[in-house]
């Protein structure tokens, strides 16, 4: 198959510029009644580069990865091995004529010259079954929840509002009403006599019905139903009422069940719109446990709970993925068994975290999540790594000129860098220290260690402030070891650029710091052995291994100032090892944590000035840079117009919208002392290090999360003054809020604020800037299933350990689990072998 028209860039010349999108091309096939149309590559394709195609459910018959291919290999050295370039774009082929075009193999070959390139397609051998795409008997759960019975097009509009995520791209998913769990239940078993009935509690009553009491015609008043047993009688109560309804509904002298939550009103008891109004019949098909599930404007809960019901009606046997001899759990429901258990509770208890059904849920989610890192890592790891022993002259150097002794936990983390770069294995470490805890000096370290093995390192941050500041803070270690030292960024002037670009490339430079500068194709390393990602939640995973990539095997280390639970350490970082630095460096002060209300701003205000006259300096920190119409927040901007007012010429002012060369000079101005206060949004948040700033005042308080109210805090106490942080905050707080600054007055302790936000947010939140590829639970509660991760994690490495292609009848098993929860970087490895 040829395609009629050419594939073309605007002004490309694909001998220097490769890159190609394909936006919408039409294909004739070698019979002349057969055409593919590709509509669509969501990601750049390089010449060169190999890619395999996905095959979406358009209404056809789906093709799997073997069936259809498009395979780049028109550059001179491609590479034979679809995965080796990383690249999965996402092709979506429409059937015209025969079933042969979809159902039979093709293989499609790219071949480039400047200009144009063309897609040719031959038979090739059958599919191999270990490239299948999604297994059939998943169908069911991943067809559209518009085709449920009594789902129409209103209420899947409200459906894709409530539950369609970044997966669900054409709408929700029957898996996705079966993953959204009820989070509470309403129980209709109470049904007293009406004069026993609690009060202010959701009760079932059988009543006679013994008047309607109509409101006037032109009145606003609510229609009542006075209905009785023979020890008291209750009013009904409907607003903006049908009244054909009830009366059909509530006929006088029938006999009903009326459910609802009973209130006294004027000395007299009612039902405001009762939940459920039954006959007999009615009652006995009525759910004694009603499932409460999250819901959004405009989808009542019954529909909701009707579409649940369409979609468990849809649920298939799936086979049984875990050993159950090996789980140290009493046995455990079946998968299907423990959803149907969840979304129709026979008791409140049924749908508790602790309830057998919501522990298997969550076991098989965090197994999925726990199989899928092992599965990465081990592709990852399975490329033999280079050897980078150092020799030890350059770190005993840097060691002999710093003023202090390393700590512990830093001797510590640097022992277990050194011992994964002598390692033939490649190195994928996580290293997490509280805020001033000491893990840039380890970095510099590990990167000394590289070069003298005669190798070269990056360490990747993420804005040009901190890399300019880091690249200030190393070079006298550096100098002092006779490390040549540079610093690339976005910023960079043309020359500039050029000369480092130069100097990486043959060699003259051994450490560069940089910003996502550093991953860019013109970047180039005569030998990258180590990259090093500084405040790691920043960037992407895929940013994170682009890095690593511009060396052979380099090795990986990855660093955060947030710090992380342990539960979450292993659901996001369960593919690396990791090093913890426990302890601060001697001499770092305590810092004093003070709430104020916004009403004593004055009050701070001139407090701030007699400690500026004294000679310290601050740290003024707000939300937004510009005033928001909808948020009634303190801008960056107007704050540093008020205190400029107020202070002159001492106050500076650094937002993210400034150009480089602005916050540069804005920093280096309050480094040097030359101005007092700063006012700041949260790009100081990270790494600034202005040893003789004491003052830290965070302007609306309430509206920052504990994390970044903990780096912020961070960037005080550097320095030999006593320091303070203010929280100034706006009242009344809401109780979040109240916990949040709570928290921050008891403690610095990193890692107990970690902990205390991952129970007042989830897991969801705790990092701050979700990083591409984090896995998200719908069924596991980190912070209730915490046991049940550490023992998804020795599963899954016992899985893999024998049986790393998933073979057999539980391999395959597997498969459909790692399917079901979507993890498909690992059923994409799987496929390559």
């Amino acid at each position: 198959m040829r395609n009629r028209s050419s594939i073309r860039k605007e002004g490309a010349d694909f001998s220097h510029d490769r890159r190609i999108v394909v936006v919408r091309r039409r294909y004739l096939t070698c019979h002349p009644a057969e055409y593919v149309t590709v509509l669509g590559v969501e990601q750049l394709l390089e010449v060169g580069d190999l890619g395999l195609v996905e095959a979406p459910d358009l209404g056809i018959d789906e093709a799997t990865e073997d069936q259809v291919r498009l395979q780049h290999a028109a550059m001179p050295g491609a590479k034979p091995d679809p995965s080796a370039a990383g690249i999965e774009p996402v092709l979506r082929l429409c059937r015209m004529r025969h079933d042969e075009l979809i159902k039979g193999p093709r293989h499609g070959r790219c071949v480039g010259r400047p200009g144009h390139i063309s897609f040719i397609f031959a038979p090739v051998s059958p599919p191999s079954p270990k490239l299948s795409m999604r297994p059939s008997c998943l169908d069911p759960l991943f067809a559209q929840a518009a085709n449920l019975q009594g789902v129409g097009a209103k209420i899947a509009k409200l459906l894709d509002k409530l539950l369609a995520g970044p997966e669900a791209q054409a709408g929700t998913r029957v898996v996705d009403l079966l993953f959204h769990l009820p989070y509470a239940t309403i129980d209709r078993r109470n049904r007293p006599k009406i004069a026993e009935a609690k009060l202010d509690s959701i009760v079932t009553i059988e009543v006679r019905v013994a008047e309607h009491r109509l409101p006037g015609p032109r009145s606003k008043a609510p229609y009542k139903v006075l209905v009785e047993d023979e020890t008291g009688d209750v009013l009904l109560v409907f607003f903006l009422a049908n009244p054909a309804w009830i009366e059909k509904a509530l006929p006088v002298g029938a006999t009903r069940w009326v459910s609802g939550k009973l209130e006294l009103w004027d000395g007299h008891r009612q039902i405001v719109h009762p939940d459920r109004v039954l006959d007999a019949e009615g009652l006995a098909r009525m759910a004694p446990i009603e499932p409460v599930y999250g819901t959004t404007e405009g989808l009542s809960p019954r529909v909701l709970a009707k579409a649940v019901e369409a979609a468990l009606a849809k649920l298939p046997a799936l086979p049984e993925w875990h050993d159950m001899s090996r789980l140290p759990l009493r046995r455990l429901t079946g998968f299907a068994e423990a959803l149907r258990a969840v979304h129709r509770p026979q008791s409140p208890e049924a749908i508790a975290p602790d309830s057998p059904a919501r522990m298997r849920l969550a076991l098989d989610e965090l197994l999925a999540s726990q199989l899928a890192l092992v599965l990465v890592r081990a592709r990852m790891k399975r490329p033999a790594g280079r050897v980078n022993r150092g020799d030890g002259r350059l770190t005993e150097k840097i060691v002999a000129a710093l003023p202090f002794r390393l700590t512990g936990s830093q001797a510590n983390a640097l022992e277990d860098i050194r011992a994964d770069l002598s390692s033939e294995n490649r190195m994928l470490r996580l290293l997490q220290g509280d805020v001033g805890s000491g893990k840039t000096l380890v970095a510099l370290l590990a990167m000394a260690n590289v070069v003298e093995a005669g190798r070269q390192a990056a360490l990747m941050v993420p804005t040009e402030i901190l890399a300019r500041q880091h690249f200030s803070a190393l070079a006298p270690f550096a100098a002092a070891a006779g490390l040549r030292l540079a610093v690339l960024t976005g910023g960079d002037k043309s020359a500039e650029r050029a000369r480092t670009l130069e100097g990486l490339a043959a060699g003259g430079i051994d450490i560069v710091i940089g910003t996502h500068a550093l991953f860019q194709e013109a970047v180039a390393f005569r030998d990258l052995g180590l990259a090093v990602v500084d405040e790691q939640h920043r960037f992407g995973v895929h940013q994170r291994l682009a890095l690593g990539d511009k060396g052979q095997a380099a090795d990986i280390l990855v660093m955060t100032a947030t710090p992380i639970p342990r539960t979450l350490v292993l659901t996001c970082f369960g593919d690396m090892d990791v090093s913890v630095l426990t302890e601060k460096p001697a001499g770092r002060k305590p810092i004093e944590t003070r709430a104020l209300p916004h009403e004593r701003l004055d009050e701070l205000i001139e407090r701030l000035r007699a400690a500026i006259l004294s000679g310290a300096q601050a740290f003024w920190v707000c939300p937004l840079v510009e005033e928001s119409e909808a948020l009634d927040v303190a801008a960056a901007e107007e704050r540093f117009a008020e205190l400029e007012r107020l202070f002159g010429a001492h106050v500076g002012l650094v937002h993210g919208k400034m150009r480089s060369r602005d916050k540069d000079a804005a920093m280096e101005a309050f480094a040097a002392g030359r101005t007092k206060i700063l006012v700041a949004t949260t790009v100081i948040e990270v790494g600034v290090d202005v040893p003789n700033a004491s003052i830290m005042v965070i302007e609306h308080a309430e509206r920052f999360g504990l994390a970044q109210l903990h780096q912020l805090r961070g960037r005080v106490g550097r320095g030999a003054a006593k320091s303070s942080c203010i929280l100034l905050y706006k009242a009344p707080l809401g109780e979040a809020a109240k916990a949040r600054i709570e928290i921050m007055r008891e403690t610095e302790d990193g890692f107990r604020i970690a902990e205390e936000d991952l129970r007042l947010r989830g897991e969801g939140e705790v990092l701050g800037t979700r990083q591409s590829g984090l896995p998200t639970y719908r069924l596991a509660d980190l912070a209730a299933h915490g046991p049940l991760l550490t023992l998804a994690r020795d599963e899954a490495r016992s899985i893999v350990a024998e049986n790393p292609r998933l073979e057999g009848p539980r391999g395959e098993a597997l498969r459909i689990l790692l399917n079901l929860f979507e993890r498909r970087e690992a059923v994409r490895l799987l496929g390559a072998g």
